[in-house]
């Protein structure tokens, strides 16, 4: 009697293993894209990506991440304000020689809550050129999750300064 529940709980989870391992290698395929363009120049060159986006860059032998939107306060269209806010992209970045790091880039320079459209990472200067879409007043911020479309440029580091951050 023994053996047979032990036998029958043993091929159970034997069975949910393998479906596990199945589900694993299916959602790990579809989230890594790796994207083969023209080779990019040295001087640098701007970069699109979407929410969610991942590339591998091979000229930089960097892989990068658009992960989201920390934050978008930007002044909506068709209003006025009295601030024309700020909208803050988290971005990804490994390259073959380090950890992942998240950056967060804004569409603004604040220092007083350290928001830079510009930082360096790993030798490579990276700016962000881009962000839309444009809040509306109709729909607001809400709306755009996931909608979020990004450019940014990558340029060898001039200086012997081979920091993570500025």
């Amino acid at each position: 009697m023994y053996k047979n529940i032990i036998v029958g709980l043993s091929i159970i989870s034997l069975v949910n293993c393998n479906a596990q391992k199945e589900t694993t290698k299916q959602t790990t395929t579809q989230q890594a894209t790796i994207v083969k363009e023209a080779p990019l120049k040295k001087e640098g060159n701007i970069i699109y990506f979407s929410e969610g986006e991942n590339k591998f860059l091979p000229e930089f032998q960097m892989n990068v991440t658009f992960k989201g939107i920390a934050e978008d306060s930007r002044c909506p269209e068709g209003t006025q304000c009295v601030w024309a806010g700020v909208a803050v992209a988290n971005i990804e970045f490994m390259s073959t020689t380090s950890r992942p790091m998240i950056l967060q880039f804004s569409t603004a320079e604040v220092k007083g809550k350290d928001y830079h459209k510009t930082q360096s990472f790993n030798g490579y200067t990276i700016s962000l050129k881009e962000l839309a879409p444009y809040p509306s007043a109709q729909e607001g911020t809400k709306s755009l999750s996931g909608k979020y479309k990004i450019a940014i440029e990558i340029t060898k580091d001039d200086s012997q300064n081979q920091s993570t951050m500025k």
